[in-house]
C-alpha cells in the first residue's frame, strides 16, 4: 500500500502546484514548537498565572480557621495542568502541520490545524520585512504587505505580528536560524524587485505526484 500523509494533495511539500519554470525552491522550513509555545501561545505568562492562583488558594487554605480541605486546591491544580498541556499541545500541532517556503520569487505559507491554508507572498507585494530574534537562534520575520493588499488577522492567527491588526503582517514565527534565513529573504527579495536572475545552483526541491486536492487560499489573489 502506497504512504500517505495528510498533506497528499500538495504538489511537493508546503506548495499547492508544481513552480512554474524558473522558479527554485530555496528555503524550507518550520517554527520550533517550543519557542512557538513561549512566544505565540504564552505558556510562561499562563503558568505564572496558574501558580499565583495556587498560590492564594494555599494561603487560604492554610489559614487558622479549622480543617483544612485540600480537594479545591488538588481540583484546581488539575485543571490547570489540562489547560497548559492542551496549550502545549496546541503550540505542537501548529508547528508539525506549518511550513514556510522561500522560493526565489516569493515567500509560501502553509499554515492551519484543521483548515489548511496557503498563502502565497510575491516579493513585488512585499513592502518590507522585519526580524524580532528570541534568543537559541530563533526569531520571528514579519512581511509588510502593499497597503492594498490586506489578509485578515484572524486566518493568519497566530502566523502574525502582535499587534498589527488593521494592516496585520504575515510573520514566519519561531523560526531556527532566522539571521540567515532573513538575509537570505533580503538578498533575494533585492534580486527580484532589480529584475535579476541568481544562480541558485542544485536549490530545486523535486516536485511529487500527489492527489489534487483543492484548498482555500484567500493570498492566490496576490500572485501575478
Amino acid at each position: 500500500m502506497k504512504a500517505t500523509h495528510e498533506h497528499e494533495w500538495e504538489a511537493a511539500p508546503g506548495l499547492p502546484s508544481a513552480l512554474p519554470k524558473g522558479e527554485r525552491v530555496v528555503w524550507q522550513g518550520a517554527p520550533d514548537w517550543k519557542r512557538l509555545a513561549i512566544h505565540a501561545f504564552h505558556v510562561r505568562k499562563v503558568a505564572l498565572y496558574f501558580a499565583l492562583m495556587l498560590a492564594v488558594q494555599v494561603i487560604n487554605l492554610t489559614a487558622p480557621e479549622g480543617q483544612v480541605d485540600w480537594k479545591p486546591l488538588v481540583i484546581a491544580a488539575s485543571l490547570y495542568a489540562m489547560a497548559l498541556a492542551l496549550l502545549l499541545g496546541t503550540a505542537w500541532m501548529s508547528a508539525r502541520s506549518t511550513l514556510y517556503t522561500l522560493t526565489n520569487k516569493r515567500v509560501v505559507m502553509r499554515i492551519g490545524i484543521v483548515l489548511t491554508l496557503t498563502f502565497n507572498l510575491p516579493f513585488k507585494r512585499i513592502a518590507g520585512a522585519s526580524l524580532k530574534p528570541q534568543g537559541a537562534g530563533t526569531g520571528d520575520i514579519a512581511l509588510a504587505l502593499n497597503s492594498e493588499d490586506r489578509i485578515g488577522w484572524a486566518h493568519l492567527w497566530p502566523h502574525q505580528r502582535a499587534w498589527y491588526v488593521t494592516q496585520p503582517q504575515p510573520t514566519l514565527r519561531c523560526v531556527p536560524n532566522s539571521t540567515q534565513v532573513g538575509e537570505q529573504l533580503l538578498t533575494l527579495w533585492r534580486a527580484e524587485r532589480a529584475g535579476q536572475s541568481l544562480n541558485l545552483g542544485d536549490a530545486q526541491v523535486p516536485v511529487t505526484t500527489h492527489t489534487n486536492t483543492p484548498t482555500r487560499n484567500p493570498a492566490q489573489g496576490m500572485l501575478a
